[in-house]
């Protein structure tokens, strides 16, 4: 990354900065739809990110879905640094304003979340990083915005992210069909999703 790119993220602000031991310094910055669409871009043209089914659209198509969530107060995009350089695309969203929530009784305090890692990359793999990532995610989600439940909603056929929140302490909850959602703004299919909830005494016993 360019002396240039960094100064860039560094003179933006977080809504959550973290020092974890061992790991490194880990910053939630709210998403730039224009900014950060080549980078959002990039992920989510693997094909390990075929779930979020964004192959084949172009940087302005990524840019303007996430012009368009900004533009909500229920669903929020966040890049995720880790010692500074993109590490993950974070989003959040209420469920009562979701299609989950034709899927299971939305309780007061519930916060959806999706989450795509980048590539190890340099960094090399390394056991339990994303595990120390998502610690940090959950760590505001629960404590900061003071929510008491957190949903995620992987595809069911997605078997390494429901592995993944499986490992991080979330309890399976039923599959269910989240119905097709055909707005002018927004088009999403239907999706067999793996529901799965993490309470925060669940995350933070002590």
């Amino acid at each position: 990354m360019s002396d240039r790119t960094t100064d860039t993220y560094q003179s933006r602000n977080a809504v959550h900065e973290q020092f974890l031991d061992g790991f490194g310094t880990v910053r939630v910055l709210p998403l730039d739809a224009a900014a950060d669409a080549e980078v959002i871009h990039r992920w989510v043209s693997e094909e390990r990110a075929a779930f979020w089914g964004m192959i084949g659209l172009s940087p302005g198509d990524v840019a303007d879905i996430y012009a368009h969530m900004d533009t909500l107060d229920t669903h929020h995009g966040f890049l995720v640094l880790k010692d500074g350089e993109p590490a993950a695309l974070f989003q959040t969203y209420e469920p009562a304003a979701d299609r989950v929530s034709e899927c299971y009784e939305v309780e007061p305090g519930d916060i959806g979340i999706h989450l795509l890692v980048a590539r190890a990359g340099a960094r090399g793999i390394r056991p339990g990083w994303t595990s120390e990532l998502m610690t940090v995610l959950l760590t505001y989600v629960l404590r900061n915005l003071q929510r008491t439940r957190v949903v995620a909603d992987p595809d069911v056929r997605n078997v390494k992210a429901v592995g993944r929140f499986l490992r991080q302490g979330f309890t399976l909850g039923p599959v269910v069909t989240l119905p097709e959602v055909d707005l002018p703004d927004v088009y999403l299919p239907e999706k067999e999703a793996q529901l799965a909830f993490l309470t925060r005494k669940e995350a933070f016993p002590s």
